[in-house]
Order: C-alpha cells, then structure tokens, then sequence
C-alpha cells in the first residue's frame, strides 16, 4: 500500500503522460531524429579514418602531441577489443544527453545568478536532482518514453543537469562588481552584459560543470542499458548477468577510456579559455 505521497507522485505521472502525452511523443521523435544523426555522424567514417583525425582535433585542442598521441591509442584499443560499434552507441547518448543538459542547465543557471528569488527554488530542485537515486528517474521515463535509447537520455539529463547549473550560477555570481558598473555605465543592455562581460568571465566556471555533466553521463551508461540503451552499458550488462569477468572488465575499460578522453579534452578547453 502507498503513502498519501507516494500516490501523490504516481497521480502526478498519470496526469502528465494523459494530458501532455502528445508533446512527450514530440519530443521522443525530435531526441531520436537527434540521436539517429549523431549516431551516423559517428559510425560515417572507418575508425582507421577517425581516430587519426580524431588525434588531429585533440591535438589542435590541447596543444599536446603526447596528449593526442594517448587519445589515439585509447580508441585504437577500444577498436583492437571489439567495442567500436558499442563505444560509438555510447559516445552518441553521452554527447547528446550532454547537449540537452547543457542547454536546459544553462539559462536555468543564469537565471538563479540573476533571480534571489529563483535562486532558492532552483537549488532546491537540483538537491532533489542530484540526491535522488539514478534508478528512480528510470520510472517515469519508461512510463512516458518507452524502452530504447530516449528514455535513457531523458534521466542521463535528468542526473548530469545540476553540476551546470550550479557552477553556471557560481561563475555568474562570481563576476566582479566593478565589472557589472563598468558595463552599465557604458549603457550596455542585460543581454548586451550578460553575453560580452558575464559569460566570457564565467566560461571556465561553466565549463567546469560541463566536464562534471559529462562524467555524470557516462555513469549512467549502465543504468540506462537496463531500459533499452544501446552500447557499452549492454555489454556491460549481459557480461553481468552471464557473470563474464572478461566482456565485463573489456567494456568498462572502454568506458574509462572514452571519460578520461572527454576529461582531458574538455580540461583543456577550459584552460584555453583562462
């Protein structure tokens, strides 16, 4: 039997998936179109090709040849083990989740920074986000998305939203005060201020949270297997079930590749922009 709150939420969802179930489908079909072009994008090109040009485009990035030298080497290992087709599945959720977080997270971010009204309530809700645990989040989703990759993007960003959120609300605040005059006295408009004094001065507090929703997303790769989520985590996954030490201990290693990857990729991002 459920508590009164516990039905409460159960309600909740009923009348969300009764009245808004159209533009959930909207939605659906707008993240799969998403994930279907990311996903060709990756998979274009024979990994002979891509991972020299992907050594090409870290190396113009972190301005390392060692550094681009060790990315090259991990996805070559990646594609020596087997797991290319998976690791690219996963690569596609964890960029895609990333991109809808971070355009979700951001505006919500500025808007706490702007808002001492908002802010609380915003806080609040990404405490709530953050602390609530991972599996929860696949509940609804199943329930308004089906089985497949969608509804494990929707609670990927559900999870990796708050760190960018957080620090894109720090970074703002964190902005001098003498700065903000300087900009108003010169008669610059909200957004004139936010995009050419704000922004550019919070970009590696941003950033920061970024490379955090990235880590975050690459956690729930195997969570997200649980409900239809293609890639790395299904491999994951059957290697569990079939208790196979080797196929298990192969596709996390390739999960740990492709984050050490994206960290040092967007580390370095961050420290060209100080």
């Amino acid at each position: 039997m459920a508590s009164p709150i516990g039905s409460f939420a159960e309600e909740l969802v009923d009348f969300i998936d009764y009245y808004f179930g159209w533009l959930l489908t909207l939605f659906s079909d707008i993240l799969d179109q998403i994930l279907d072009l990311v996903g060709s994008a990756l998979t274009y090109l024979d990994p002979i090709v891509f991972i020299p040009i992907l050594m090409i485009v870290s190396l113009l990035i972190t301005k390392r040849l060692v550094m681009s030298l060790m990315i090259g080497a991990a996805f070559y290992t990646i594609y020596w083990m087997g797991y290319w087709n998976s690791a690219m599945a996963t690569l596609n959720m964890v960029l895609v989740a990333t991109l809808v977080a971070v355009v979700l997270a951001v505006p919500l971010g500025i808007w706490a920074a702007d808002s001492e009204k908002a802010n609380p309530v915003i806080k609040a809700l990404m405490d709530f986000m953050q602390t609530m645990p991972a599996f929860v989040y696949l509940i609804p989703a199943v329930i308004f998305f089906g089985l497949g990759e969608v509804p494990g993007v929707v609670a990927t960003v559900i999870f990796a939203m708050p760190p960018v959120v957080r620090l894109t609300n720090l970074g703002i605040r964190q902005v001098p005060p003498e700065m903000n005059e300087v900009a108003d006295a010169f008669g610059s408009t909200g957004w004139q201020k936010l995009t050419k004094v704000q922004m550019p001065i919070a970009m590696p507090s941003i950033m920061a949270g970024i490379n955090q929703c990235i880590m975050l997303s690459l956690s729930m790769v195997v969570i997200a297997a649980m409900i239809g989520g293609e890639g790395l985590g299904g491999d994951i996954v059957e290697a569990l079930s079939e208790i196979d030490v080797a196929v298990g201990f192969e596709a996390g290693l390739a999960v740990v590749l492709i984050a050490m990857t994206l960290d040092r990729l967007t580390q370095s991002f961050k420290e060209s922009r100080t």
